[in-house]
Formats: structure tokens, sequence, C-alpha cells
């Protein structure tokens, strides 16, 4: 059975790199896809495991080879999901989660129909350009760019299939979590296990003895006696 993908997204500081990570620590069969961009590293960042960092033209060669799922431009930076490592995923039976931006949420889900989508939604404006701010990871024109952006973006919740609030990280985490789980047991995607399952059923069937039902011959003596007559 192939595994599910599973697309998350948010607005710049709608916390779904947050989510992501606190549900990749407790939930078993998971991975991440981690995705190429040509923003620069913040602090406590790491190339190749929140993203790989690369050049204008690095990435422009990597489009030329075919190597992207999608990419788009988001807030005046580069940002691809690699191909071959979400197909190599998905057959191996894993589900995989892509942390992307509406935009590019857009475009997968034109190749991967089947694709679950999941929007994470601030509780206020307020609380975006706080975590925004707090961040202080952006220039003030950057800043100002991802808020605008925030406003068609967090309009178009109405695209995804579902929408957690993160209000608060242990509960939208636990949201986040019972929706991947529940879409594994659902019936359309179960249906390579389930077909397996009612085989062997034939099979057991083919090689089990015969077993004629007992046939009620005589009645019983309680139904042969004859109810009492009346007395008038």
């Amino acid at each position: 059975m192939q595994g599910n993908l599973i697309i998350v997204s948010s607005p710049s500081g709608g916390g779904k790199g947050t989510l992501i990570k606190e549900v990749l620590k407790i939930l078993p069969n998971i991975g991440y896809s981690v995705s190429f961009t040509t923003r620069k590293m913040r602090d406590g960042e790491e190339n190749g495991k929140d993203y790989f960092f690369v050049s204008n033209k690095q990435f422009k060669d990597l489009i030329k080879k075919g190597e992207f799922l999608e990419f788009a431009e988001v807030h005046g930076n580069y940002y691809g999901t690699s191909l071959n490592f979400v197909n190599a995923e998905i057959d191996a039976g894993r589900d995989i989660v892509l942390e992307i931006d509406v935009q590019g949420a857009q475009s997968i889900r034109k190749v991967f129909p089947q694709a679950v989508s999941i929007f994470i939604l601030p509780p206020s404006f307020e609380v975006l350009q706080k975590r925004l701010t707090a961040r202080a990871t952006e220039k003030k024109e950057d800043l100002n760019l991802r808020l605008q952006n925030s406003f068609a973006e967090v309009g178009r919740f109405v695209e995804f299939e579902y929408v957690v609030v993160n209000n608060e990280v242990t509960k939208a985490t636990n949201d986040l979590k019972t929706i991947i789980l529940a879409e594994r047991q659902k019936r359309i995607r179960q249906s390579y296990s389930i077909k397996a399952i009612l085989d062997s059923f034939d099979m057991s069937k083919k090689t089990l003895p015969e077993i004629k039902p007992k046939l009620w011959l005589n009645k019983p003596k309680n139904l042969l006696k004859k109810p009492p007559k009346s007395q008038k």
C-alpha cells in the first residue's frame, strides 16, 4: 500500500513548521520532504534538514533537469519540492509531509489530486504579526511583504480539506496528528490491505471441509401437543 502525500500549508508565521516537527516526533512511518530554497539560512537552521539552501543558478539548473514536483517564487525567494524523494517515500509505503506555501499546495494538488491538504490558520492577524515580529529573521520590508501576503493566503483556506487553528501548540499538534491517522484508515486508502484480507478468506473457504446445516426433522414434543380445549 502506498503512503499518503500530506500537504501542510499556512501563511508565513502560521506555525506549520513547529506543528510538523512535533507530529514527526510522535507518529511512526512518516517522513518529511526537505524543500530546496534560494533564501538565506536563518539562525538555528541546518542545510539538508530544514532546507537545501542553493543559489539562484543552482535552482534554475534543477528546474531544467526536471528535479521538482513543484516550484514557486514566494516573498522574493524560490522554493521547490524534490520529485524523486516524494515518489520514493510514497512507493515505500511511508506518509510524506510537505511544508509548503499556498501557491505550491495548489500546484501539487494538480499532480497529486489524492493528496491530503491541511491548512494551519493563526487565531488572529495580531497573533500572526507578533509571531513574525518575534522571529526577528526578516528585514522590515520583508516582514511587511509577508504580512501583506497573509491577507490573500488566509482567504484560501477554503481550498483545503482540513483546517487546524493554531492557537495552542499542544492542541493543534494533536489535531494534526488525528487528521493524519484518520486518513490512513480511510477505506479507499486501505484498499490493498482489505483486498489481501478478503483473498485470505477465499483461500480458507476452499481448504475448509464443507459443513452442511443440520435439518430439524422432528418437531419438538411441546409443539406436537394440542392446546387444551377451552371450557365454557
